[in-house]
């Protein structure tokens, strides 16, 4: 351990008033703390996680593309290419839907990490949040975190079963499915913002300018 750690450590225990060793008795409830889980009391949402989905996301400035099915997501990322008059290229995460994805004749697509000339990524999500409108994306080799952050354009690809009711059922979820905690978990919710110039909001101060979500009914 190193001395900054263990000088930081040591001011922690003061604080505490826990200078000396832990008793067996204060070392179980700790234990038992920590591994229970235990979440708080969550508001009501309603039935439809879509409807509030879309209007948490919506209120940021983000947005939500609903389609039937995968083989609808190519008309989905067509029309908001064409809306933002965007080139036919590309930098993409692998798995998951993304790898289901039928790409429009002509579009360049290239898995790699994203570079600061690239305009538009396209990843898939480990879950979405109903209650807040956010996206839940996960580091990995495969999915670099660069393209959730460098394109001016960013768009998802979510399966209505990846929506969640909470943000606790996030935690749930990555302790069952993915085990070890990955490097990064990146909650976004909507393109990142600022006003620090005289309160003016300005879009894709650390982030993209626009956020998408192609959303998959039967995905």
């Amino acid at each position: 351990m190193s001395a900054a750690r263990e000088q930081i450590l040591a001011r922690v225990r003061r604080g505490l008033k826990r200078d000396e060793p832990l008793t067996a008795d204060v070392v179980t409830q700790l234990e038992a703390r920590t591994t229970a889980h235990e979440s708080a009391v969550r508001p009501a949402l309603g039935a439809d996680l879509v409807a509030r989905f879309t209007e948490k996301l919506s209120a940021v400035s983000g947005r939500v593309i609903p389609v039937p099915a995968m083989v609808d997501a190519t008309d989905g990322l067509l029309a908001y290419l064409d809306e933002f008059d965007l080139p036919r290229s590309a930098v993409v995460s692998q798995g998951g839907l993304v790898d289901e994805m039928v790409w429009p004749e002509g579009m360049a697509v290239e898995w790699r990490v994203a570079g600061g000339s690239d305009r538009l990524s396209v990843t898939g999500a480990f879950c979405a949040v109903a209650e807040t409108g956010t996206v839940v994306l996960l580091s990995a080799p495969e999915s670099p975190t660069s393209l959730n952050f460098l394109p001016d354009d960013h768009i998802v690809l979510l399966g209505r079963s990846q929506l969640l009711p909470h943000l606790e059922d996030v935690w749930h979820k990555l302790r069952e499915e993915v085990g070890d905690m990955p490097r990064t978990v990146n909650l976004v919710t909507g393109p990142s913002k600022t006003a620090d110039v005289e309160q003016t909001i300005q879009l894709g101060a650390h982030g993209p300018r626009r956020f998408a979500v192609i959303l998959v009914e039967q995905a």
